[in-house]
């Protein structure tokens, strides 16, 4: 379905509340009408029943105007701008003839022009909204009505309708599940819209209503629902259904919520239970917000600061005019008398303000505004038309949805991103695999040509034509029958839950539960081990073109606690085995000690496939004796029909079986990242921008993916897992992930030892727990504030002590756990834990609690964030950011609508900010800083020339200049400057991602740069008025006539002001078009045609009384003291800027000036850099991996992340499968309760009960460096075990000490990081050791190719330039131990 990209808030919950309110937002019907809806009661095809309760329809309207109420709605929206009601006040005052001394159009002229291009954009705007409206209000739906099925439009579709839901089909309103084609009321949907997940997911109707499929029976159903009022949980649903004097319980396995996708099941019945702005989908989407930038926001400061400047020169002149008409004005009454109204020197004085006022209004021209919206245009253009942003494979270019956003794309601090679909394709494929210690797939060897795909079409007919790999060797050993390649497959084609659909003879199509088991089981099916059908007992597979039939004796499923699934077959030859896939951490625990070689190397094979980012698996095997087999069946008979602890009984069952099993080996899957991922994160990484992933998937599947896309790294010195189900545990985690932190930088950094020791005596107990900290509270003035302040005197933290954490740190945490850490007395905590951390990963959150920390965020940390998605769980996180980022993906186009940008690759990201938002801030920025300064020049010496025409309010231009001076003069080259001006090229912008971090920091326009531009125009104003007026009081003309005449005096003026502020745009111009030159010197040339104009005698004898300077142009200008005097000023005003540019350049270079000199002074081209990897690697004290189970947190078990708990129940009873009812009826007897029950017992069983990530328990805090990293736990536990921590900048390493006067030189370019998980060659490490460096990714010596000083000069500044601080533990992907490498440029070259 389809988001609009605004909704009003009659319609929706008042979501992201800057403190967790936990459900007290009011609900959309609560803002819709007065009364308070508690409960909802439906009756099934009774419309008459459900009008008067007076529910929404299911028509979604988001326009905000209509023809009639265009025009008066958006002048008052308009008007409500305070520089739009000023110039409004402006343009009265100037309609009064007493106080006006300029014409009435200097103001309507620009004032109408800014109304009418903002009314035209806003009306264009809501003609889309209404279009869209129309879009969604008008798809089709089949309504049951009067017994018939009618086609009816989605917006006539009311609560207690029934509808029919085909195959592939969007659901229309959230529905109650009648019937469906499928056995049992079940059906399939696809929530990717919601949560993000593509992997179906079951629903059933519940019993008594499963069989009214037939649009008869469902006519004459005239049930009842009693549920919860309209809300936003997307997991939970309480309702009650009267049928028949009975009463059904409901819940959200019986429902089918609007944006959910209708898969694999040809049809099925819903009743409308929420519609329209009532749905949970429409109570997620958040509401919309004005969203204005950092600079508007500093804008409407600075108007107010000048305003008040203006009030002040406006009362400093008429204090003048006062004392002027009391002292020297009296004296003139005789012949130059007052004109009415004016009797007193008061009143004089009193217009005198008004009048200036007036006059000195254009410090803030309306033109400023103009200007502003044109140059955002521009930018908003060259996003739109960025070929490299264009992606070719589904034909869609980058577009900028929003015009008033671009300069806040180059500040950007944290990102918040979606992983499936944004960061992935969600698409799973089989790599690698490790059989019997042989390991198979992609090797690729550089010597020897590119490997072709393998073809399994003449091997296998019935193979998946998709399917890719490589490694032949693979294939070979499955076709000489090698016994535990065969084994490996067939394991893979029995043990899972997969349902398989042949359409025709040999096209099979697969219904996976999760991606992960159509990948292994399309792999088997590949290599010649085809599933082809399965029934609640048995399982038929065609082996190597023979078709084999096995019993299925049980399924022991899989749960997020077990981390694995088993199934017990007999073969036809009637030997009975089990098969087991899970997780290694826990499969590898159960294997028969006889396999202890084997698994060394199937560890070492883990490890090389979690270096590479892959979800792995381990297969084994077990073969049972009918005795075994029997024994077991009946205990675990008896566990299934226990009434009490049947789950903990199963799962001791289960767990009696599943040991002494043989392994067979490991899979690889790849979770396809999307093209550019890692290489974006790094390098937005080194531009300081904070990456959080908020993900609706389970903790394995989103670390897994951090560690793909490098944002976790085995090099990060820790990473903490939060994972508490209560406020107090969740706290006791998040501060000891703070100690550790503090304790590890305490370690890493020698000079704080001391300063650490007081402190952590004070902090910190004997159980590991602070004592003291910044809790439930903000530091404020060194005091606590909040609830940590009430509960007595605490131990004072250092200042800013984890502002000054160093090391590379991560966090995950869980949604539940997220939960309590969003709530008012956590949310500090939380924000200053996760802050300390280079990358956060927030797992299984909802879409309000994705919106929730984005303004968390927002809240505590002022910094500029941007949300990125793809799906309709995203809207309110993309609402909720500065800056919304919607990728088009294959999610449909929600997230797209409600969005300030798209494109379809998350690596156009790295673009979007590092060249296009750079870009816009610094053209912003340099425009805003030139037009203030234009016009105070322009402006200020109205006021010098009051002390000296009697505070009279005359003018010193004439009135069409100052008109034209911003409307034509000086307006088109500060526009071709804020549009094309650039300080370095794009390419390297994003070379050098430091250069993004003035944004960050607004260095470029704040208040400083606002009162320097100011201080220079007011400079400018006094060199133009004092040096004329020095010059010309006393100059004559070659006749011998004085020049000192006001006509004179103001051609002279306004000559010098358009000369300097020319001449001061060219040296602010960073980068010259055509298009500069043109604007620059054709302003300055129309300046002087149009003033010859103005002062000709044929307009002066056309208009007589409007040119009153008739002749001054032509007579002034052939004065060469007028040129000399114009010169004089011009060199006053521009030496001053000269000079303090040159020393600042010299003196204080930014790093644009530094990347700039670079390119100018290095004669020779840059050699290739080569493809030589390593990052910082650990030193020798790090984790030994010599001994089993003593590998680092990096190694990822891939399996089952989006499952279900209760497919293998599911199977069993045969629910699910089309079968005779005589056989359905015998084997359902054995197999009485039913798998939604269990499903829901179980989550209600484990919602108390916090499951071990690693499947034990390991309260107690994580080994130091140097130390065996203990096994991933709930609560803040390592993750890719304790080791040497990467070394920072400033930080000395022996023998070599490296100081300024002996640089190391060496340029970072993102060039080298697609190759940062490179292999690192072996005499790397024994270089860097024999240097005592640790280096980044990529390092290259410049040796002859620096020119003069070259190399000293950078290496004093690549600290601040380069930013080495933990680039190597966001680019490499090694955990092997030893000293960084340090590849010289002739192994490069090499």
């Amino acid at each position: 379905m389809t988001i609009p990209k605004d909704i009003p808030e009659k319609w929706l919950p008042i979501v992201l509340p800057l403190q967790r309110q936990k459900q007290r937002g009011l609900d959309a019907s609560k803002a819709r009408k007065p009364r308070t809806e508690e409960e909802r009661r439906v009756r099934a095809n009774d419309r008459e029943y459900n009008e008067k309760f007076q529910y929404a329809s299911n028509c979604i309207m988001t326009s905000k105007y209509n023809i009639l109420t265009f025009l008066p709605v958006n002048l008052f929206e308009q008007f409500q701008e305070v520089a739009n009601t000023y110039f409004l006040f402006l343009l009265i005052l100037q309609l009064i003839p007493q106080i006006s001394s300029l014409s009435w159009f200097t103001t309507i002229v620009p004032l109408a022009l800014v109304l009418t291009i903002t009314a035209v954009k806003d009306a264009t705007d809501d003609y889309f909204r209404h279009k869209s409206d129309n879009q969604v209000n008008n798809r089709q739906s089949q309504v049951l009505i009067h017994g018939s099925l009618q086609k009816e439009k989605w917006m006539n579709v009311r609560v207690g309708d029934i509808i029919k839901l085909e195959n592939n089909q969007f659901v229309a309103a959230d529905l109650l599940l009648l019937s469906s084609s499928e056995p049992h009321g079940l059906c399939y949907i696809e929530t990717a819209e919601l949560d993000g997940e593509t992997n179906m997911k079951v629903r059933q109707s519940v019993s008594v209503t499963s069989e009214l499929g037939d649009p008869n029976n469902l006519a004459t159903f005239d049930g009842e629902v009693v549920c919860e009022p309209p809300n936003n949980k997307l997991d939970r649903f309480c309702g009650m259904l009267h049928w028949k004097e009975s009463k059904y319980s409901l819940t959200n396995q019986n429902m089918l919520l609007r944006g959910c996708v209708l898969r694999n099941t040809e049809a099925c019945y819903g009743l409308v239970i929420f519609a329209g702005p009532d749905t949970k989908l429409m109570q997620n989407s958040g509401r919309t917000k004005f969203k204005r930038t950092s600079i508007d926001r500093l804008m409407n400061t600075l108007v107010l600061w000048i305003f008040g400047f203006l009030v002040c020169m406006g009362v400093i002149l008429a204090v003048g005019n006062a004392v002027w008409e009391g002292e020297v004005g009296s004296l003139f009454q005789s012949y130059l008398p007052w004109d009415p109204p004016v009797n007193n020197f008061l009143f004089s004085a009193f217009l005198s303000f008004w009048s200036y006022v007036i006059i000195l209004n254009t410090v803030v021209p309306i033109s400023l505004y103009v200007s502003v919206e044109v140059i955002r245009l521009g930018h908003s253009y060259f996003i739109n038309w960025d070929q490299q942003m264009f992606c070719t494979q589904c034909n869609t270019a980058a577009e900028a949805r929003t015009t008033t956003l671009n300069e806040e794309l180059g500040q950007v601090e944290y990102i918040f991103s979606d992983k499936t679909g944004t960061l992935t394709q969600n698409i799973m494929t089989f790599n690698k695999c490790s059989i019997n210690g042989q390991a198979y797939g992609e090797v690729m060897d550089p010597l020897r040509p590119q490997p072709k795909r393998l073809d399994f079409t003449p091997f296998n007919a019935l193979a998946d034509p998709d399917f890719c790999f490589y490694d032949d060797s693979l294939l070979e050993a499955v076709k000489v029958g090698e016994p535990h390649a065969q084994e490996f497959f067939r394991l893979l084609s029995l043990c899972h839950t997969v349902m398989s659909e042949e359409k025709s003879e040999g096209e099979l199509v697969y219904k996976a539960q999760s991606p992960d088991e159509g990948a292994l089981v399309t792999a088997a099916r590949n290599f010649g081990f085809v599933f082809r059908s399965r029934t609640p007992g048995t399982i038929t597979t065609t082996e190597l073109g023979r078709l084999v039939t096995y019993t299925l004796l049980a399924i022991l499923d899989f749960n997020n606690i077990r981390k694995r699934m088993s199934v017990i077959v007999r073969n036809p030859d009637g030997r009975i085995r089990l098969y087991c896939k899970g997780a290694d951490t826990v499969l590898l625990d159960r294997l028969h000690p006889s396999n202890q070689e084997l698994m060394n190397i199937t560890s070492d094979h883990l490890n090389e496939y979690a270096a590479d980012g892959l979800r792995t698996l381990a297969l084994a095997y077990r073969d049972l004796t009918e005795e075994q087999w029997e024994e077991w069946s009946h205990s675990h008979h008896c566990a299934d029909k226990a009434a009490d602890c049947r789950e903990d009984r199963l799962a001791a069952a289960y767990e009696q079986i599943e040991q002494d099993m043989m392994l067979l080996g490991a899979t690889a899957i790849e979770d396809k990242l999307q093209e550019g991922v890692p290489e974006t994160i790094a390098v937005l990484s080194l531009a300081n921008i904070k990456i959080w992933v908020l993900t609706g998937d389970k903790q394995e599947t989103a670390v897994n993916i951090g560690y793909s896309c490098k944002m976790l790294t085995d090099d990060m010195t820790e990473v903490f897992i939060v994972s508490g189900h209560t406020v107090q545990s969740v706290r006791q985690e998040l501060r000891r992930a703070r100690e550790r932190m503090i304790e590890l930088s305490g370690t890493r950094d020698g000079a704080k030892e001391e300063r650490m020791g007081a402190w952590g005596e004070a902090c910190f107990m004997g159980n590991g727990m602070a004592v003291g900290g910044e809790v439930g509270g903000q530091r404020e003035g060194g005091q606590l504030q909040g609830p940590a302040a009430a509960q007595g005197p605490r131990p004072q933290t250092p200042p800013n002590l984890m502002d000054n954490v160093s090391g590379e740190f991560a966090l995950v945490i869980n949604g539940h756990s997220l939960a309590h850490a969003l709530e008012a007395d956590m949310e500090a905590e939380f924000v200053l834990t996760a802050c300390a951390c280079k990358a956060v990963i927030c797992c299984r959150v909802t879409p309000l609690q994705k919106a929730l920390v984005v303004e968390l965020i927002k809240k505590h940390k002022k910094a500029v964030t941007l949300a990125i998605g793809d799906g309709a769980n995203d809207v309110s996180m993309i609402k909720s950011a500065h800056i919304g980022v919607g990728i088009s993906g294959q999610e449909g186009i929600q997230a797209v609508l409600s969005s300030d940008y798209s494109f379809s690759q998350f690596r156009f990201l790295q673009r979007l900010l590092l060249v296009h938002g750079r870009w816009s801030y610094l053209r912003m920025c340099r425009f805003l800083c030139y037009f203030f300064y234009k016009n105070f020049a322009f402006t200020m010496v109205h006021f010098w020339f009051g002390f000296f025409c009697g505070f009279s309010a005359q003018t010193v231009y004439d009135q069409y200049f100052i008109t034209l001076y911003n409307i034509v003069y000086t307006s088109l080259p500060v526009l071709a400057m804020g549009i094309f001006d650039q300080d370095v090229p794009e390419q390297r912008s994003l070379e050098y991602p430091k250069l993004y971090e003035p944004g960050q920091l607004n260095l470029l326009f704040n208040k400083r740069e606002f009162f320097i531009c100011i201080a220079q125009g007011i400079f400018t104003s006094v060199v133009l008025f004092f040096v004329p007026y020095a010059i010309l009081s006393s100059a004559t003309q070659s006749t011998g006539e004085p020049l000192a005449d006001y006509q004179t005096f103001a051609v002279t003026t306004a000559t010098a002001l358009v000369i300097v502020v020319s001449v001061q745009i060219a040296l602010d111009t960073g980068f010259w078009t055509v298009i500069n030159h043109v604007f620059v010197w054709g302003s300055l040339g129309s300046y002087f045609t149009i003033m010859f104009a103005m002062h000709s005698q044929t307009l002066f004898s056309i208009f007589p009384n409007q040119f009153h300077f008739v002749g001054s142009a032509q007579s002034t200008l052939l004065q060469p003291v007028v040129w000399l005097t114009i010169v004089l000023a011009t060199v006053i005003c521009i030496v001053p800027v000269l000079a303090f540019r040159f020393l600042k350049l010299d003196l204080k270079p930014q790093l644009s000036d530094t990347v700039r000199y670079t390119q100018l002074v290095r004669q020779k081209k840059r050699k290739p850099v080569g493809r030589g990897a390593g990052g910082i690697r650990h030193g020798v004290g790090s984790v030994s991996e010599g001994r089993l189970g003593a590998r680092g947190g990096s190694r990822r078990s891939g399996y089952a992340f989006a499952h279900q708990e209760g497919f293998g129940e599911l199977i069993t009873s045969g629910k699910n499968m089309r079968l005779s009812s005589l056989a359905l009826a015998t084997f359902a007897s054995r197999h009485s309760s039913s798998w939604i029950d269990t499903l829901r017992k179980k989550k209600h069983a484990h919602s108390h009960t916090p499951p071990s990530a690693s499947g034990e328990s390991s309260p107690a805090p994580s080994c130091i460096s140097g130390s065996v990293p203990a096994p991933l736990s709930n609560s803040s536990s390592v993750l890719s075990g304790s080791q040497e921590a990467p070394i920072e900048e400033g930080t000395q390493t022996p023998p070599v000490q490296h100081t300024q006067a002996d640089p190391i030189p060496s340029i970072l370019t993102t060039q080298a990081l697609a190759n940062a998980s490179e292999p690192v060659p072996p005499q790397a490490p024994a270089q860097a050791h024999s240097i005592g460096l640790h280096t980044p990714t990529s390092v290259r010596h410049h040796g002859g190719d620096s020119a003069g000083g070259w190399t000293l000069s950078l290496g004093t500044m690549q600290e601040a330039l380069f930013g080495w601080r933990g680039i190597a533990a966001r680019t490499s992907g090694s955990s092997s131990p030893g000293p960084p490498s340090f590849t010289k440029e002739a192994s490069h070259a090499e």
